[in-house]
């Protein structure tokens, strides 16, 4: 089992940055695949990106390609999610997930492990 704790999370402006942790602890690190998710008020969970056990690949959803950037350093047993350009869209809780073995998947139920979530508001 693992367990993972999210941070990061805040208030943020047009076009401003911000980098998510998640923070693992627990059975080994580097053999779960990690994905990032979001759910905002009224939706539901969305796919945002996820990396490989080794960090080799990734994946977004087209709504964040270009602008968010998922890396994970397996030696500190932590991923991140660079946040760059947001846009009010972007306001959500972030999620973090594990799923055991896998390589990379955009489907919530392949994920094992997930966060309680940090707080991603936009602020006009």
């Amino acid at each position: 089992q693992v367990q993972l704790v999210e941070s990061g999370g805040g208030l943020v402006q047009a076009g401003g940055s911000l980098r998510l942790s998640c923070a693992a602890s627990g059975r080994t690190f580097s053999r779960y695949g990690m994905g990032w998710f979001r759910q905002a008020p009224g939706k539901e969970r969305e796919f945002v990106g996820a990396i490989t056990r080794s960090g080799g690949t990734t994946s977004y959803a087209d709504s964040v390609k270009g602008r968010f950037t998922i890396s994970r350093d397996n030696a500190k047993n932590t991923v991140w999610l660079q946040m760059n350009s947001l846009k009010s869209e972007d306001t959500a809780v972030y999620y973090c997930a594990a799923a055991d073995g896998m390589v990379v998947s955009a489907l919530s139920r392949h994920y094992d492990y997930w966060g309680q979530g940090t707080q991603v508001t936009f602020s006009s």
